[in-house]
């Protein structure tokens, strides 16, 4: 099998993190439709928390994925691509699901938002590298 090149890794990685969008997105229709609240929480914890993880996930994702866009077209090495894309990833998954299902501090959440920032500062450092190295 041929190595990938720096933009399929970053296919990659975008596509597998839009899946933990979409999975978010549709937890939140599930909730409302279990509910029945058509907009907003309804002062619901359940839907609070759909809500929550899927906006947070699309708070965070897109900056992510824009740098590393941007470290496989400065054809960034493979490592560095799978190491953001994969931080990235676990880091999306854990909170997703950490979120959705307790509202107060869980490993889920908390070990995802770490691995979320060391994911974007990596992607930043490496970025800084590139542009003046």
């Amino acid at each position: 099998m041929p190595l990938m090149t720096p933009l399929q890794i970053v296919g990659l990685w975008a596509a597998l993190n839009a899946i933990i969008t979409l999975a978010l997105a549709i937890n939140c229709a599930v909730t409302r439709g279990k509910t029945k609240i058509l907009i907003g929480d309804g002062g619901n914890e359940a839907m609070l928390r759909a809500i929550r993880a899927h906006g947070n996930n699309v708070e965070y994702t897109p900056l992510v994925l824009v740098m590393l866009v941007t470290l496989g077209l400065l054809q960034a090495s493979t490592l560095i691509l799978h190491l953001v894309g994969g931080l990235l990833f676990a880091g999306r998954a854990a909170h997703g699901l950490g979120l959705s299902t307790n509202s107060g501090v869980s490993v889920g959440r908390a070990g995802g938002t770490l691995l979320t920032i060391v994911a974007a500062v990596i992607a930043i450092v490496t970025l800084l590298i590139k542009a003046f190295g």
